[in-house]
């Protein structure tokens, strides 16, 4: 078995628990997945298996959607409501146009700091493990770009009222940070109160299977139906039909021309990532290039092999 599966991970989870639990239900060792989610988070949670966990870095370059509660007026040591709280304050007197007036100031290319219980790595550690073993440490800060934010309605009676928003964002960004310092910016100070999920790349919420739909698919013998063919599941790249006389020379990882393409490259921006096809085949996953002649050529970056 080869190939993605777009599984919406419940709350309570870890996501790798997931993989545990999808490892048990395949039968596969290798097993992996595109971008952690935090257990009390949900949401498309996209699952690689055999072969196919070498495609990952395709998928984790993606664009990402979320929908995010900001409680306003109280703050937590995870900035989520998982965490212990710092401090509480009466946010009563916030305005759904005061949202308004603040959300623009987070959209664009931002510098952004990890949260202190994050799991990007410090000291050969993972900041969550360091906070564990009460050595609070601050990542350096990373380039993140918020290509949407917009409020979706609000709860505003009470204290700390609770504001729902919709986040289109880069790869890399964290919402719950996100959220704290659009809290800040109101002069409340703020935490996530649920996070979901609802994009990665082109793999939605919609369309993901529960935990509960996976274990049914098994017992009735159906499951690989909801396995995603690699060449499917890297849909987002632009495709290049190969000439069958080239077929060999791209499984064995050498340069691809125009003259060995049966689709028009001309076009194609250096940079860009495509997929190599023939027929219904995917051969490889190739970075376009300019040749010292001008030419476009296509350098394999993953082989399918």
């Amino acid at each position: 078995m080869k190939g993605v599966l777009n599984l919406l991970k419940p709350p309570g989870m870890t996501s790798h628990d997931v993989v545990d639990l999808v490892r048990k239900l395949t039968g596969l060792k290798k097993v992996g997945h595109t971008g952690t989610l935090d257990p009390e988070a949900s949401g498309v949670l996209v699952i690689l298996l055999g072969k196919a966990t070498k495609i990952a870095r395709f998928i984790t370059a993606e664009d990402k959607e979320y929908r995010a509660e900001a409680v306003l007026g109280i703050e937590t040591d995870t900035q989520d409501a998982s965490g212990a709280m710092t401090r509480v304050s009466d946010a009563s007197w916030v305005t759904p146009e005061d949202v308004l007036e603040v959300l623009p100031r987070f959209t664009g290319k931002l510098s952004q700091v990890p949260p202190p219980v994050s799991a990007v790595r410090m000291q050969g550690k993972r900041l969550y493990e360091l906070a564990r073993a009460g050595q609070l440490v601050e990542a350096p800060p990373r380039a993140v770009e918020i290509h949407r934010l917009r409020l979706i309605r609000g709860e505003w009676r009470g204290r700390n009222p609770r504001v729902l928003l919709e986040i289109s964002c880069s790869k890399g960004t964290y919402v719950r940070a996100l959220v704290a310092e659009i809290g800040k910016a109101l002069g409340t100070g703020a935490c996530v109160g649920f996070l979901l999920r609802t994009r990665v790349g082109s793999f939605t919420a919609q369309t993901a299977y529960t935990l509960e739909e996976l274990k049914t698919l098994k017992e009735l013998g159906r499951l690989e139906g909801a396995v995603i063919p690699v060449k499917e599941a890297l849909g987002c790249l632009p495709q290049v039909e190969v000439k069958p006389s080239a077929v060999r020379s791209v499984y064995s990882g050498s340069k691809l021309y125009p003259p060995g393409c049966i689709t028009d490259t001309g076009k194609l921006e250096a940079g860009t990532l495509t997929r190599l096809v023939s027929g219904q085949e995917l051969l490889s996953v190739a970075r376009v290039e300019s040749a010292a002649d001008g030419r476009v050529v296509l350098v394999p970056v993953w082989v399918n092999r």
